[in-house]
């Protein structure tokens, strides 16, 4: 992960960049379609001490980054993905 200071933060947390962050998302496509669905991205919800609600958090993250509605967060809706994750699990993604 990259070390680097953002807008917005007035200290310095390790954050991923954007591509840093697709890689690591990558890593979940298990089917290897280039799509995270709802239960790929439960395993990355795990990673982060998702407890017993991750396929509540899996849900909800999809629901809110799938801009089409097809249920996968395809590559044109990663940026949804990316302010969720930084909004409800407190990943920093910096441009960086």
């Amino acid at each position: 992960m990259a070390r680097c200071r953002s807008e917005g933060y007035d200290d310095e947390r390790p954050a991923m960049t954007k591509e840093e962050f697709k890689n690591w998302l990558k890593r979940f496509d298990v089917d290897k379609d280039g799509r995270i669905s709802r239960a790929e991205l439960v395993g990355a919800v795990r990673t982060f001490g998702g407890g017993w609600f991750e396929g509540v958090r899996a849900w909800w993250s999809v629901r809110c980054a799938d801009s089409n509605g097809n249920g996968y967060i395809d590559d044109h809706e990663i940026d949804n993905l990316v302010e969720f994750a930084q909004t409800n699990f407190g990943i920093r993604v910096s441009p960086c």
